[in-house]
């Protein structure tokens, strides 16, 4: 018999499944109320713990010299805030009124540009609106700057209990300053864009592509999840070289500064790569200090004078219209050219009377070049202008820096009725000897670089490689200007370059020439209009200008610089072409390469003093002259950072190097002990001007070890 009493399981059965039938009628009816009625409120609710489609921003590429040194780069900074919302939440805010005067005591230490009590009163505002976001300082700081406010009172507890919290950034840090700064470009540091520079034409490249996460609040606390993870950027390699951007630099602004010049350009190129190693654009601001504002070298169209007519001369060699031989009468000085007169620099010691061709360019004789090209040319001067075209000087070159603009060259036209209709009796003998035209320096580089490449003109290159995670990704080998293999014959361009090492020998470019090697080149020196004014309009406006290359029997390098100066004196070849000296002079020398391990000697085991600074380099040094380095820290000098220390003699065969802490970017470094170069790169890399005092090792700054940083101050360095 069973066991079964189905009058007792069966009422018990049903009444169970009744119950679960109406608890899922109750939840679905839940669920349609929520919804529907309740939808809004709800849809709020997850607003608020979870975040879709949160940008992730990539770290931006770097920006690197031709070996390899920083020049620009990605650091992280901050900007600060406070919730007090979360703060009162917390119930800190007692803990708050405690601490306050101690927080803005200790934020007044750290900017000191803001008193305690402006402190006091902006952060008690914010405390009184309850704000979640108030910012704490206005704008971004440094790392070491956050450490230190992270540690004051409050701040340092968690972010839930302090309210304290912030937003990171990827900010651009140049570890040489203003070094090239116009070219290697800058950005807008709240929008986290590129605003002019290789910065803005390779932004694309050094940007990267933007990451996805979105955020979902677990335990009171937001969980980053990613969805698609974002791609950095990669590294461009520039063609710039530090040590000549410095070098270049340092010529022009003390020259600026000796004849009270308005503005300085200086390029340097590598001849058989159109390399661009060195550009300078210094312009006088309104209190006397000389800083690059705008790219001159690549976009100021202005009438180039002198260095022109070498463009004149070739034009005539190179259509066989006349020769080397080709004799002009300069008269005294002044010629009428019809109806004005064409004057030369020493109209009033009576002229150069009758003068070769390759003499008239030797002593840029106004007269000579505008006579021998109008006698030729007057009746076509199209023909003349064709010619120009042929140089290259006129072609765009496709500079990557926004701003750039190609050469403006008139091109003269007839109307139906066989009239000059842009074209006056005088353009061409003027246009001859640099006006009536507007050249960018760049471009008057290019084709003296093309004269020293035995007629090749090279395209000027600003990036050579595009690398990422040690992989070159891109590369921009050297390139011609389209159709200007060869921009003269042979035998036109040999007499070209005669005749511009003779402009430098026994001409007027003797200022920029050397005893320790050969130099060719021309001078200018041209009025610079002043629009509808005219050229005599109040004070005349000199454009100073030298042009060459060096050495000439083996050109490495070509060399353009431009300065702009109101009043006299003015002398393209006195001013611009002792610049050009200097800059000459100074990049040979940095460019003699000898092997370390030629200054062994082997009949000696002395140990050569170390100074205290990079030990990295030391090392370097010691290792490769045989001497053993005692060392407990790990680096290469190929692609390590520079590791600062001490060093001290262990015996006769040994030097221990010891690495040392130094002081944050927002502290004066100790440098007693140091040389020039270290001592100057750790002190300006903080963002202080140094003034150098002597020769040797730092025996004393002005500035103390420790010090905090001001904005705008300057560090004096004596050296014994």
């Amino acid at each position: 018999m069973s066991k079964f009493d189905y009058k007792k399981i069966m009422p018990r059965y049903s009444a169970i499944a009744i119950l679960m039938s109406l608890t899922a009628l109750a939840v679905l009816a839940k669920t349609l109320y929520i919804m529907t009625a309740r939808h809004d409120y709800w849809m709020k609710v997850a607003d608020r713990v979870k975040k879709d489609s949160v940008r992730v921003n990539p770290i931006r590429g770097n920006i690197l010299s031709c070996d390899g040194q920083l020049m620009a780069s990605s650091l992280p900074e901050f900007k600060l805030f406070m919730d007090f919302q979360a703060l009162h939440d917390a119930k800190n805010d007692s803990l708050w009124d405690t601490k306050v005067d101690s927080i803005c005591l200790c934020l007044n230490q750290i900017f000191p540009e803001k008193s305690a009590s402006a402190f006091r009163k902006h952060l008690n505002e914010g405390h009184r609106k309850m704000s979640r976001h108030w910012a704490i300082w206005p704008r971004r700081v440094d790392y070491n700057t956050y450490s230190e406010i992270r540690q004051l009172p409050i701040f340092r507890l968690p972010k839930y209990q302090s309210g304290f919290h912030y937003e990171e950034f990827n900010a651009r840090q140049r570890p040489y300053g203003s070094l090239a700064g116009r070219t290697v470009g800058d950005m807008f540091g709240a929008k986290d864009t590129a605003r002019f520079g290789l910065e803005l034409s390779y932004d694309s490249i050094l940007r990267g592509t933007n990451g996805i996460i979105h955020r979902r609040k677990v335990l009171n606390k937001f969980l980053n999840i990613m969805d698609t993870p974002p791609i950095d950027g990669a590294d461009i390699v520039t063609t710039i070289d530090v040590g000549m951007q410095d070098l270049a630099e340092r010529s022009v602004i003390d020259e600026l500064k000796k004849i009270n010049g308005n503005v300085g350009v200086a390029i340097v190129m590598e001849v058989a790569t159109g390399d661009v190693k060195a550009i300078v654009n210094m312009e006088k601001c309104i209190d006397g200090q000389y800083r690059e504002i705008k790219n001159h070298a690549v976009s100021d169209l202005l009438e180039p004078g002198s260095v022109f007519k070498t463009v004149s001369i070739m034009t005539a060699l190179e259509d066989g219209v006349c020769d080397t031989t080709k004799r002009v009468d300069t008269g005294g000085g002044i010629w009428p050219m019809y109806g004005r007169e064409m004057r030369d620099h020493n109209w009033r010691r009576g002229g150069y009377g009758s003068i070769t061709l390759p003499r008239s360019l030797e002593v840029s004789s106004n007269i000579g070049i505008s006579r021998i090209i109008d006698e030729y040319y007057h009746n076509d001067p199209k023909r003349f202008v064709n010619g120009v075209y042929r140089s290259g000087i006129a072609d765009n070159l496709h500079i990557p820096l926004v701003g750039s603009s190609p050469a403006n060259i008139r091109m003269p036209k007839k109307n139906d009725r066989g009239e000059w209709v842009n074209w006056s009796a005088t353009d061409l003998a003027w246009m001859s000897i640099g006006y009536v035209t507007q050249i960018p320096p760049i471009s008057t580089l290019a084709f003296y670089n093309a004269i020293a490449n035995n007629g090749r003109m090279m395209q000027p290159r600003f990036v050579k490689q595009v690398i990422k995670n040690g992989q070159v990704i891109m590369d921009f080998p050297p390139q011609v200007v389209k159709g200007r293999d060869q921009i003269a014959s042979m035998k036109t361009i040999r007499i070209m370059q005669t005749i511009l090492e003779h402009v430098v020998s026994q001409g007027l470019g003797k200022a920029a020439g050397s005893t320790s090697f050969k130099v060719a080149g021309k001078t200018g020196t041209a009025q610079i209009s002043q629009g509808a004014g005219g050229y005599k309009i109040g004070t005349t406006n000199y454009l100073l200008s030298f042009a060459g290359y060096f050495p000439a029997d083996a050109p490495r390098y070509s060399c353009i610089v431009c300065i702009q100066k109101s009043g006299l004196p003015a002398s393209g070849g006195g001013m611009s072409g002792l610049v050009f000296h200097h800059i000459a002079e100074g990049v040979m020398a940095q460019d003699v390469k000898l092997d370390v391990r030629d200054a062994r000697d082997s009949s000696s085991v002395m140990v050569p003093d170390v100074k205290k600074g990079n030990i990295l380099a030391a090392d370097y040094v010691l290792t490769h002259l045989g001497i053993s380095t005692n060392r407990s820290w790990s680096g290469s000098w190929a692609n390590g950072n520079p590791i600062w220390g001490t060093a001290q003699r262990h015996n006769e065969r040994t030097v221990d190097l010891r690495r040392e802490k130094i002081y944050g970017n927002a502290h004066i470094p100790d440098v007693h002990g140091m040389g020039a170069r270290d001592a100057v790169y750790l002190i300006e890399s903080r963002g202080v001007r140094v003034d150098l005092v002597g020769r040797g090792v730092v025996v004393k700054q002005s500035l103390e070890p420790g010090h905090r940083i001001k904005k705008g101050e300057r560090c004096r360095l004596i050296l014994e």
